[in-house]
This record gives structure tokens, C-alpha cells and sequence, in this order.
């Protein structure tokens, strides 16, 4: 999911989060264009556990390290809410490798992989951080 798909449903406040308990929506606007975005939710029935269900980059900002500036402004937001952990899914396919790359550099470990479970022969990799 690309930032363009979203339209007007993302703030143009890159510092917008709502409480803890609700999702949390952060968006990048560099030259009045929202380049990226990320969105999390609380993990029901866990004590601090957040999920991070889409994180993008638009294409020609790729590389910069604005993915990592939006997944740092993420993890101090649910800091500063005492939140205890972020995980991330993602695919263990060669197509995803430079996603996996880009979690592990920015301090995710792989917890756990469930085989065939996007499709068969595409397992759901399960990353995870302290905050």
C-alpha cells in the first residue's frame, strides 16, 4: 500500500498519534506530498504489544532513510506510551529480502516463520523489537 492509495485518510502532521489504546497512523510530508507512512495497532488481549501493519515509502524517496526516520518516530511514539513491543509481519519469499534487510538493520530479530502461509512456498516471517 502506497501513500497515494490513501489520499486525504493520512495526516499531513507528521507528528500526529492518537492515545495509546488506537491505532497510530504516522505520515512523512516532505515538499507538501505526504513520501511515506506508517500504521500500527495494539495487539488485543497483550499487555504493550503493537503491530505494524503498513509501512511505505514512496519509490523515488527510497533509500534515503526515511523508512527508518518513520519506523524511529513509530517506536519513541509507543515509548513515550510505555508501550513493550513492536512486531512486524512480512514474507520469507526472495522478493522480500530487502524488506527483512531493512527490519534487521533498524534492530527487528526474526521470532518466528510459518511455513506456506501467505501461499505455498511463501512463509509469514514474524520480526520483533524491545522498546
Amino acid at each position: 500500500m502506497l501513500p497515494e492509495m490513501l489520499g486525504d485518510s493520512l495526516s499531513q502532521d507528521p507528528e500526529y498519534a492518537p492515545e495509546a489504546g488506537h491505532d497510530i497512523w504516522l505520515s512523512c510530508v516532505t515538499e507538501g506530498v505526504v513520501a511515506g507512512f506508517c500504521m500500527a495497532v495494539p495487539e488485543k488481549l497483550t499487555e504493550g504489544t503493537w503491530n505494524m501493519l503498513a509501512i511505505a515509502v514512496l519509490s523515488e524517496k527510497q533509500g534515503d532513510g526515511l523508512g527508518s526516520l518513520i519506523l524511529r518516530e513509530l517506536e519513541a511514539a509507543l515509548r513515550d506510551r510505555k508501550q513493550r513491543l513492536l512486531i512486524v509481519d512480512t514474507s520469507g519469499s526472495d522478493a522480500f529480502a530487502a524488506t527483512r534487510s531493512f527490519y534487521r538493520k533498524n534492530g527487528y530479530a526474526e521470532e518466528a516463520r510459518i511455513r506456506d502461509f501467505w501461499a505455498p512456498g511463501d512463509d509469514k516471517v514474524v520480526l520483533w523489537k524491545a522498546l
